[in-house]
This record gives structure tokens, sequence and C-alpha cells, in this order.
């Protein structure tokens, strides 16, 4: 029978990092937390330290490239709650070199790859998962992409990320923020919101070196969108608050 008392929320690549602590803070507001994993041992150990926290934490196997995880995920979701109240697509990649700008030496394989996880892998599980998310009161629709995603910025000497290009992620960033767009569009008549998250230059395994915002200070975009009242933003880029430039 399906649960009807708690909201729910699927965050995508939760077993560590960003994903991880929003999973954590959602938590912590009393909402049933999916922890998805591409491995589901991960995702259990993952979900284990959130039980042991006192959160509502479920362990769930999603390779977000994988059609037929996708397709057993949006059964069980359905089967045990019958709607989903929040989707925080988290999971992504990044496998450009960080030196320099390397553009014109990024290779079609490495766009194929990175374009797979970062943008046509959240297309279809928000696709997919859109039915559930109709059913909710409220629905939430979180997009993690990037500051990195800007063109604005991207073309504005003088800007935090002027020299700071990673052609096959940014642009995978770039085309998902899109999708936020056109989608928010679409669900505008209704109680549904999408917004894009940049969670910020995070101490995680993709951040890297120099890196100054903490984990924990990196999930608050993707929770303040996840749980945005009736008068929240719909269609938007926010970093802590603050609208971002597309």
């Amino acid at each position: 029978m399906a649960e009807q008392t708690k909201k729910v929320a699927l965050v995508t690549g939760a077993n560590r990092g960003i994903g991880l602590e929003t999973a954590r803070q959602l938590g912590k507001l009393g909402i049933t937390v999916l922890v998805a994993a591409r491995e589901l041992k991960k995702a259990e150990e993952a979900a284990a330290e959130l039980k042991g926290e006192g959160i509502d934490a479920r362990a769930v196997k999603l390779d977000v490239v994988s059609d037929a995880d996708i397709r057993a995920l949006v059964e069980k979701i359905d089967k045990d709650f019958g709607r989903l109240d929040i989707l925080v697509n988290n999971a992504g990649i990044m496998i450009d070199s960080r030196v320099g700008n390397q553009t014109s030496k990024t290779s079609p394989k490495q766009l194929r790859e990175t374009f797979e996880t970062n943008l046509f892998s959240v297309v279809a599980l928000t696709q997919a998962l859109l039915p559930l998310v109709r059913k909710s009161e409220a629905g939430r629709i979180v997009n993690l992409t990037s500051i990195l995603a800007s063109l604005t910025l991207h073309a504005t000497k003088g800007s935090p990320i002027y020299d700071a290009k990673t052609f096959a992620y940014d642009t995978s960033k770039t085309a998902l923020n899109s999708f936020t767009i056109h989608l928010a569009h679409e669900l505008k008549g209704t109680t549904i919101k999408v917004n894009s998250a940049h969670p910020g230059w995070v101490k995680t395994d993709m951040g890297g070196e120099g890196a100054q915002m903490e984990i924990v200070d990196g999930a608050k975009t993707s929770v303040e969108l996840a749980t945005l009242g009736a008068d929240g933003p719909n269609g938007g880029f926010f970093h802590l608050g603050e609208t971002l430039p597309w």
C-alpha cells in the first residue's frame, strides 16, 4: 500500500558529497529520502548512515544512464508511495582536463559521455518520473547545474569564470539549464516548480583543489529549491538565493 503521509524526495548520486548532504538536509526536515546510487551497496551504506541520524532514508539502485534502472525505480516509487514530491537531479560527471582551455582537444567521445550523464539521463529520468511528480500537491524538480553553465559569464571578461573553460562539462550544464527553462514553461500552469541550482565551488572530488565551500553549504541551494513555497520562483537559475545569469 502506498505511503501517503510524508513528502518523498529522490536524490540521484546521493551516496556521497553534495548528493548525500542534500538527502541529509531534506531528511532532517521530515522528508522521506530515496538515496539513489549506481551501486545498491553504496546506496545502502549511505542510507544506513542517514538512518543512524534519525532520518527516514531508503536505498535505491539507479545508474542514471540505464533505462532498465529508471523503469524499475519508477515502478518501485509508484508501488511504495504512489507519487514523488521532490526530484533532485544531482548526479553528474566532469571528465574534461582542468588545465587551461582544451576546447580544441575535446573529443566527440568526451562530449557524448558527458552529455549522456549530465543531460540525456536527466531528461529521461525526469520524463519518466513526471507522472508521479504530477500526483504531488506541490512537486519540485531541481537540476544541479553550475555557474560554469552561464554563457553570459563565460563571455564576459573579468567574470569569475572567464578563464575557467571545461568545454564538455560546461556545455552539458548549459543544455541542462535550457531543459529547466523549457520544462518550467510547460509546467507553469501547474503546482510544479522546476529550477536550476549552482551549489558553489564545493570541496568534493569534482570540486578539486582550490574549492572554498564546505559540503554542508553546497547542499543548501538544492534544499531551498526543493522546498519552495507556492510563491517561489519557477524556471530560474540560483545560488544561495541569488539569481545567476544564463
